[in-house]
């Protein structure tokens, strides 16, 4: 298969932008349908996330494309979790104990504009906006548009068409409205939603708060986090129920109750938010699901990659830093030089899914670490311990977040059994009083190995009776 043949994709967001630069930088023509407005001319529309986290594996799939330099200008530098507890206390728990391990707090917008203009830079690749895809013929690999502008519809057809289109994907809709092979389909919502906020920066553009952390105020049932962004101020986001508890989205109507709710529970934050009123009533409150689907392609004709594949909730940080590594999967199999596109979609999906599947678990497990477990004793010592271990063996030990968030040689799945396995045996190991922090760290490690190994084990035996 010649590499001067046409795909055309759907979307124009990170991952669709990353991976037309990488499809570009290969030789192949490629054209970018996106149905909203070129983001470098317009501002973001508030209430959607203006920082993500980007860590090792995305940053893997920018060094594919060689713009390493380029985007490390746009990252600040988050060394672990600023917790803040209920009495207005404050302690860092790094993400590591080696040092050159941490994430990065990034702009949306400015590592999209970025990616856009690299790959605007190739002639065989070309970007439209303001095209919404109405829906994909995967059958005969037609896709059709409407032109926002001149409100014209119109057919494009290539020789594959790749959605990279987003949790609410129109191929993936067209796959399972069509009924046409047999597609599985989930989503599935937490009970949670989200609402972005702003800590703005102090009057000489410095920061309000610790530059270089991820900030959590962790209240059991519900949470509030905060970024840097660099122009000093905070993108905040509370993640809240939207019907349980005292406080939750639904009965949050009123300034007075939003006042008390933030007096009550985050007390230092509001004091760094006297725009907080604003920010509530102006900005959208969002869900937070999880899809999964199979398969992600029809023949060869039809490919979903990135959120559109497999969206999920934010709480690992992961979901860009996926997506980028769907990149360099793909990439990897196009180096194997197979026959035709649907040699290359069956080889990249039955490889990738089970990573994909693997980090939107995790994802959730993340999601009640962040809100509960970082404040309890028990989980604060193990985080103790592993930060010893890590900075004492830094080849012999690697935690859990550090497999998922900083090995990006490892796939998420191995990452998630051999993690949990680890997280278990440290927890039964502590609680049960066999270790303790102030113990020999070289044989608490040997111990914590064993224990591992067990439970490893015993999960390969329960897998091995339940099919």
């Amino acid at each position: 298969m010649n590499n001067k043949q046409n795909v055309l994709i759907i979307g124009a967001g990170l991952c669709g932008s990353l991976l037309a630069l990488r499809l570009g930088q290969r030789g192949f023509n490629v054209s970018v349908y996106e149905k909203r407005p070129d983001l470098r001319k317009v501002e973001i529309s508030a209430g959607r996330s203006i920082n993500l986290a980007f860590s090792d594996r995305g940053y893997k799939a920018i060094k594919l494309v060689g713009l390493e330099k380029q985007v490390k200008q746009l990252c600040i530098p988050m060394h672990g979790r600023m917790i803040h507890d209920a009495d207005g206390n404050t302690f860092q728990s790094n993400y590591s104990g080696r040092p050159h391990e941490f994430i990065n707090s990034i702009s949306r917008g400015d590592l999209n504009a970025l990616l856009l203009n690299e790959a605007e830079k190739h002639e065989n690749v070309s970007i439209y906006f303001d095209q919404a895809c109405q829906s994909v013929d995967f059958e005969k690999t037609t896709a059709l548009f409407k032109d926002y502008r001149s409100q014209d519809v119109f057919v494009e057809d290539a020789d594959i068409i790749i959605g990279t289109d987003g949790a609410g994907s129109v191929l993936r809709k067209s796959y399972y409205l069509a009924k046409k092979f047999l597609f599985s389909f989930s989503q599935n919502y937490l009970t949670h939603g989200y609402k972005e906020l702003c800590i703005l920066s102090k009057e000489n553009g410095d920061f309000r708060l610790h530059k270089n952390a991820l900030h959590i105020w962790p209240r059991g049932s519900f949470m509030l986090i905060a970024l840097p962004n660099l122009d000093g101020s905070f993108t905040v986001t509370l993640f809240l129920s939207y019907d349980e508890g005292q406080y939750n989205f639904n009965n949050l109507t009123k300034e007075a109750v939003v006042l008390e709710f933030f007096k009550n529970e985050f007390p230092d934050a509001l004091a760094l938010m006297p725009n907080l009123l604003d920010d509530f009533f102006k900005n959208p409150t969002a869900p937070l699901g999880t899809i999964k689907c199979a398969p992600w392609h029809y023949k060869g004709n039809t490919l979903l990659m990135g959120d559109a594949a497999h969206a999920i909730v934010p709480f690992y940080g992961q979901g860009m830093n996926a997506s980028f590594e769907d990149v360099i999967e793909f990439d990897k199999v196009l180096d194997m030089k197979l026959k035709n596109w649907e040699e290359i979609c069956k080889t990249y999906a039955r490889g990738r899914k089970k990573d994909t599947d693997a980090i939107a678990d995790l994802a959730i497990d993340n999601f009640h670490e962040m809100k509960d477990h970082v404040a309890n004793p028990i989980f604060q010592e193990k985080r103790k311990l592993e930060m010893a271990l890590e900075k004492e063996f830094p080849n012999a030990y690697v935690s859990k977040y550090s497999m998922v968030t900083f090995n990006e040689d490892m796939g998420y799945r191995e990452a998630m059994v051999k993690g949990r396995a680890q997280d278990k045996a440290i927890l039964n190991l502590l609680h049960s009083g066999r270790i303790q922090l102030q113990d020999d760290l070289k044989h608490t490690l040997e111990i914590i190995k064993q224990e591992t190994q067990a439970i490893l084990a015993d999960n390969e035996i329960a897998s091995f009776k339940s099919t």
